[in-house]
């Protein structure tokens, strides 16, 4: 880039005052033979008070009328002379003004000089880049070190005078514009609206200020410049017109460097919508065709899209990592230009610039392609040097996509078809498109990576084998939140309790991410804790209610004024397939669904409850009971929840799902979940089904016995002749002591009537009820003790022994194993 994008924009404000500059023509001994409207307002004197004097009197003081005949003097065979002085108002006050002249031949060698004044107070506010100082600089440097371009033209609009810098800017040499009409010298559509546009000036009589324009013809290496023009009318003593004066300065630098700034701006917008990693390098190839270049690919570390850690800039032999094409881009529609589709594995070639910008870690700039022997490109494989000159690559540029000292990819630019070099400001605005581009892949990077590490967590945390026993056959699905949302805090889990009983919950954590998912974790240990101490439903969401409320309690922050809400929806059921029972709570969450073997379908009236951790309403259980084959439907709102629909449009559609007694419970569970609009959630999805079972009346056997220490050898007797029934014998004599010992701890603790229940379904539970709330505890006595044996007895004997409450006081209970541990 010849000059930084400021310093463009700087040339092009000053570049627009000067369009609005007082103009004079003089002839060769500075006698003023044309005038304009801007220079009458700047000075006050009119055409016919001004031409045909020496232009040399409307300067205020004899010392700048011979510092300024003297430098015309010196620069008669220079393009022009610049610098500050005085002119004279014709109020009598003094202007000061920065001067600007510029010398013109016209046929027959004639001489003449356009001479330009800015009054300085135009530049008294602070310019965009600078102080009014610096504005000034600014005027001074444009004027000498940027020529400007001047033609004047004849009331025909034929040129007779102009500077020999016009040629150097619109392409037209002097001979062949002297005597002509622009659109006699230069054929082309811009050429007539510039000429249609100086008529009106001409007859008007009022300047057109700064029209862009292109040059006419292609200039030697430089290709089409942008030029501005401003166009004024000269009025002779009589104030009739002479003709049209033509000021034009070269703005190609300002508009590229408005291009650049146009296409940093769509970048910002168009760059990293999401955070897919692949997406966003598609994203920079589309953006870079055609505003940059003809072809363009990016290939990303493989590294990248998956979230794990990028190679370093500066490899070493052998440590070229893989990459995979993310994005690629053409002016052609069919993209024939690429060797490897978009998602395909690259490889790069040794010797190539794309290893050495791995390796340097710094862009590779070939401006003009060298394809000759000898050259790298002579090195690649024969396809890909098809391609070249197949396409007439003949600019390249490779730029490494990094971030800090991690190298993420490389993006390659190709001019084909578009005759310009790529140059240094080219350069300049492809570091800084994929300098953007860098910063979106690397969050892109980092949400995969925590992406990766929340949903290995939580299906590590989530039950992997799930099953209901006798009481209920299950099938679950879990979906996880799209990319952009992150995995939410969604569980579910099936636990065995005894009696043949399970229990079945779902809950949800506020939030996304790995803390979602660790806060996931823990409460559902603490639900399998409390289920395994069979508290009931209403009671265990209490309990997990006060244990959330610890937790946000030990993670805030004091030195934070706020921090992030910690809270948890929960649902807990327990299904019992002796009564066919189910006791249900909700803390929160959406409500369950029956689904009755025919097929009907109702969402249980059951009180809301706070979600967990506002510790102010209490929870209420409901006990239905349920027809066997019937369906519990638990589930997270992320299943019939979405941000354009209401929640009962949601309910209606998983209804619908559901309402299909026939089908598996795997093919309802599925059919359930294609019902989403969508197949990336914006929230974790959950959904588990429990289609359930009774026990036979067979396999349980129940007995009231008086509170009677006589009635244990009764008890023991009853046992045993279930067991001869069941073809359980063998279990006799530990299930005679296990009643025994029971039994005994009722009577002794107990009042009324005693319940012993034996049920046979995977395990063989033997349990005893009384009315005593009083819940042993197992000890372990010493050698020197009489009592406090019997549970010990009790836990050796059985797989596994608990007790709970019950509504008229506790029962206790003991399951063993119906086959022989092998």
């Amino acid at each position: 880039m010849d000059r930084p994008t400021g310093t463009a924009f700087a040339e092009a404000d000053t570049a627009s005052e000067m369009a609005g500059a007082a103009i004079a023509l003089l002839d060769a001994e500075g006698t003023v033979v044309g005038w304009t409207q801007a220079a009458q307002r700047l000075v006050g004197y009119s055409a016919a008070e001004v031409v045909g004097r020496s232009g040399a009197v409307l300067l205020a003081s004899a010392a700048d009328r011979a510092k300024v005949q003297a430098a015309v003097e010196q620069t008669r065979t220079q393009a022009g002379w610049s610098g500050f002085g005085d002119v004279r108002h014709r109020d009598g006050r003094t202007i000061r003004v920065c001067l600007g002249a510029s010398s013109l031949s016209g046929q027959e060698g004639r001489a003449r000089w356009v001479v330009s004044a800015i009054d300085t107070r135009t530049f008294d506010a602070p310019a965009a880049q600078g102080s009014a100082a610096e504005s000034l600089r600014a005027a001074l440097d444009l004027q000498t070190h940027v020529p400007i371009g001047v033609v004047v033209r004849d009331t025909e609009l034929r040129c007779t005078w102009v500077n020999d810098t016009q040629g150097l800017k619109d392409g037209i040499p002097r001979p062949e514009r002297l005597g002509r009409t622009l659109t006699e010298a230069a054929s082309s559509p811009e050429a007539k609206a510039l000429e249609a546009l100086m008529q009106q000036v001409l007859v008007s009589g009022v300047p057109a200020i700064h029209t862009e324009y292109r040059s006419f013809l292609p200039l030697q290496g430089r290709g089409q410049r942008s030029l501005a023009a401003s166009l004024f009318r000269l009025d002779d003593a009589q104030g009739r017109a002479l003709g049209v004066c033509a000021v034009s300065m070269d703005v190609t630098d300002s508009e590229r460097a408005r291009e650049r700034l146009a296409i940093l701006g769509e970048a910002g917008k168009t760059i990293g919508t999401t955070l897919d990693a692949m997406r966003t390098g598609q994203e920079l190839a589309d953006l870079a065709v055609p505003l940059l270049a003809d072809f363009v690919t990016v290939d990303l570390a493989e590294s990248v899209p998956l979230g794990e850690e990028p190679a370093r800039t500066g490899l070493r032999d052998g440590d070229v990592p893989a990459f995979r094409r993310a994005g690629v881009a053409s002016i052609h529609q069919d993209i024939q230009e690429f060797l490897f589709t978009r998602g395909e594995s690259v490889h790069v070639r040794p010797a190539s610039p794309f290893e050495g910008v791995l390796r340097s870690g710094e862009p590779h700039f070939e401006p003009m392609l060298d394809t000759s022997p000898g050259t790298w490109v002579d090195r690649q494989p024969p396809a890909r040097v098809r391609k070249i000159h197949e396409h007439g690559m003949h600019s390249f540029m490779v730029v490494p996509i990094r971030v800090r000292d991690s190298l993420l990819g490389v993006a390659a630019f190709v001019r084909t078809e578009n005759d310009t070099p790529f140059a240094e400001d080219d350069l300049l605005l492809a570091e800084e498109l994929v300098s953007r581009a860098a910063l979106s892949l690397d969050n892109a990077r980092r949400h995969a990576r925590e992406r990766a590490a929340a949903l290995a967590l939580q299906r590590n945390l989530l039950p992997h084998r799930t099953s209901g026993g006798s009481a209920a056959e299950v099938a679950w699905r879990y979906l996880p939140a799209d990319d952009h949302h992150g995995v939410g805090g969604d569980w579910f889990d099936v636990i065995p309790l005894p009696g043949a009983r399970v229990a079945l919950v779902v809950g949800d954590v506020v939030g996304h991410g790995i803390n979602a998912a660790a806060t996931m974790g823990r409460l559902r240990t603490a639900v399998r804790t409390l289920a395994d101490m069979d508290v009931p439903p209403d009671e265990l969401l209490a309990q997990l209610d006060e244990l959330v409320l610890r937790l946000a309690d030990e993670e805030a922050d004091p030195c934070i004024e706020s921090t992030p809400a910690t809270g948890a929806t929960c649902l807990y059921a327990v299904y019992d397939p002796v009564t066919r029972q189910c006791t249900m709570a909700r803390a929160g969450h959406p409500p369950p669904a029956i689904v009755d073997p025919h097929g009907g379908v109702t969402f249980v009236d059951l009180p809301t409850g706070a979600p967990l951790g506002v510790g102010v309403v209490p929870f209420e259980s409901v006990t239905l009971e349920l027809p066997e084959n019937s369906v519990i439907a638990l589930y997270t709102d992320g299943l019939v929840e979405d941000r354009q629909l209401d929640i009962d449009v949601g309910l209606d559609r998983l209804a619908t799902a559901l309402a299909r007694p026939g089908l598996p419970l795997d093919d309802l569970c599925s059919s359930a979940i294609d019902t989403l609009p969508a197949r990336a959630p914006s929230d974790d999805v959950t959904l588990l089904l429990a289609r359930t079972s009774s026990l036979d009346a067979s396999q349980d056997a129940f007995w009231q016995l008086p509170a009677d220490p006589a009635v244990v050898s009764r008890a023991r007797d009853l046992a045993t002749g279930q067991l001869d029934e069941w073809g359980l014998e063998r279990l006799a004599e530990p299930t005679e002591l296990i009643v025994s010992e029971l039994l005994t701890n009722a009577i002794r603790h107990g009042k009324g009537t005693i319940g012993l229940r034996l049920i046979r379904h995977a395990m063989l539970t033997c349990e005893v009820s009384d009315t005593s709330d009083n819940h042993p505890r197992l000890r372990h006595p010493r050698t020197t003790d009489e009592n406090g044996r019997g549970l010990l007895l009790v836990s050796k004997l059985s797989r596994r022994w608990g007790t709970r409450s019950t509504q008229d006081g506790k029962l206790i209970w003991a399951e063993q194993q119906l086959t022989a541990a092998s």
